[in-house]
């Protein structure tokens, strides 16, 4: 957890001894920003709540906290109902519930789309205190008569712009008309003017906590960018992923279209890849997030909504393949590594047309992103040979190579000396290491998906693909849009 120097820690905010104990257990000591603002305010007599805070800032303990500490473990019926706009999100928020109120007694149940009902229903049958869920399979249970909110004193709204971007406005609506005599509790990223419509239609005289941007960010991410031209970012994504040691995480892109490209071309290029986007079935979902937890796959491209609430520990990097439209999401996707004290790494390819939106993210996180020199393949040939020369100083067990080495090998080493052989051998080994003008990978495999169709915006000229780069993930398919600037 990151911590907030200068305020109380949790031990004086006098709670029950059981959920104390669970959240020492945890390692919760002191609030960070969000929730120092929000707890004394839920944990007081109770009123609607408008939190305004980014993913990993601690908000899901800003809640989870006073609600446990108002539950009732002894009432068998549903006291709270936490909606969420995907089911990642939703299972993260239930564990946490799980765990802080486990001393308690507390049942958390989660209920989302995408599976099937007995589960849930039973879960919902034999008492939960807590259900947990995204807003469509709510709606669900809601119509089967399976889940009963009368009783609910509080109803929290998880990520509410997601919701609404996500098209769940009416499935919410339909929800808060369901619950009487309940306090909502708002936690959003931003006040939009749909989230802002909902607010003042079903908040009463909301209590409002909001933590700046630059408390948003950890102070152990470090933030690069590199200037990059958009045919060439396929190629420099690589070449950074090359260079790096134990890489372990995620690639943003923009479009569906653009993961599913860049996933192939990564996946071609021998890279353990995998994807996340909305196109993908539920299964999908689970196989490509149990081998990254894994680690089978160490590299996952994703778009902004599918990675919500990606609950995955330790990850070393976010790459932007390109700045988000919505600046706001910057500090969402880079708040993913870094966490818990630990450091990461925060890279952005940003086009040569798009160089001043470098600054106004300064501007906005109050922080200074430093400029990178672009990886080329020859520090990618120079580190592999590094690596050869280190292998090579460690070989042993070597007799029966040398039995191996008769009169022909005799004859084609003739009178050179130690150095000129392995000299030889190096070239073999890593030619890319010892060319004039290192040669260009090619970038992409065509996949055998039918083309899509694309009419040109007007006024808008489109290059035919055979003028596109040999290289260019995208020159495969002259009917689809040409790779996006940030």
């Amino acid at each position: 957890m990151m911590l907030h120097l200068g305020v109380k820690p949790f031990s004086d905010f006098n709670l029950r001894e059981p959920l104390a104990r669970a959240l020492a257990e945890q390692g919760f000591t002191t609030p960070t920003p969000i929730q120092e603002q929000a707890l004394p305010i839920l944990l007081s007599d109770g009123s609607d709540f408008i939190g305004l805070a980014a993913t990993g800032t601690g908000k899901t303990a800003a809640f989870a906290i006073p609600l446990l500490e108002k539950l009732d473990p002894h009432a068998k019926h549903v006291q709270a109902l936490v909606l969420c706009p995907t089911r990642e999100l939703a299972l993260q928020v239930s564990g946490q519930i799980a765990l802080l109120g486990k001393h308690l007694g507390i049942k958390a149940v989660t209920i989302y789309g995408g599976t099937g009902y007995k589960e849930q229903l039973d879960g919902l049958r034999h008492g939960a205190h807590v259900v947990v869920g995204t807003p469509g399979r709510v709606i669900d249970h809601l119509n089967r008569r399976s889940l009963d909110l009368r009783a609910a004193k509080t109803v929290v709204l998880d990520e509410a712009d997601e919701m609404i971007s996500m098209g769940f406005k009416e499935d919410l609506e339909k929800i808060l008309q369901a619950t009487q005599h309940r306090h909502i509790w708002l936690f959003s990223a931003t006040m939009s003017r749909e989230v802002r419509r909902v607010a003042d239609t079903y908040l009463k005289a909301p209590k409002t906590a909001q933590v700046n941007r630059t408390e948003m960010l950890s102070s152990t991410v470090s933030q690069l960018y590199y200037i990059v031209r958009e045919s060439d970012k396929p190629e420099v994504l690589c070449n950074i992923l090359e260079l790096t040691e134990g890489f372990y995480g995620l690639v943003f892109c923009q479009t569906k279209a653009l993961v599913v490209d860049l996933t192939r071309y990564l996946l071609g290029r021998g890279f353990a890849a995998d994807s996340l986007h909305g196109d993908k079935s539920q299964e999908e979902r689970d196989r490509a997030m149990k081998a990254f937890r894994e680690r089978k796959t160490t590299l996952l491209v994703c778009t902004d909504v599918a990675s919500r609430g990606l609950d995955v520990k330790e990850l070393t990097h976010v790459i932007n393949y390109s700045i988000p439209r919505e600046l706001e999401l910057y500090v969402h996707r880079i708040g993913r590594t870094a966490r818990s004290g630990k450091a990461g790494i925060a890279i952005s390819l940003v086009a040569p047309a798009t160089r001043g939106l470098v600054n106004r993210l300064e501007y906005m996180t109050k922080t200074r992103l430093t400029e990178g020199k672009v990886p080329g393949r020859r520090e990618i040939a120079a580190k592999k040979l590094g690596t050869v020369l280190e292998r090579f100083s460690g070989v042993k067990q070597f007799a029966r190579a040398m039995d191996m080495l008769g009169p022909d090998w005799e004859r084609a080493a003739g009178d050179m000396t130690l150095a000129e052989v392995i000299g030889r051998f190096l070239i073999l080994m890593v030619p890319e290491a010892f060319e004039e003008k290192p040669k260009e990978k090619m970038l992409f495999t065509p996949h055998a998906a039918k083309p899509r169709e694309h009419k040109p915006a007007s006024g808008t000229h489109h290059r035919p693909a055979a003028h596109k780069p040999a290289h260019h993930p995208r020159a495969a398919h002259p009917h689809r849009k040409p790779w996006k600037s940030a």
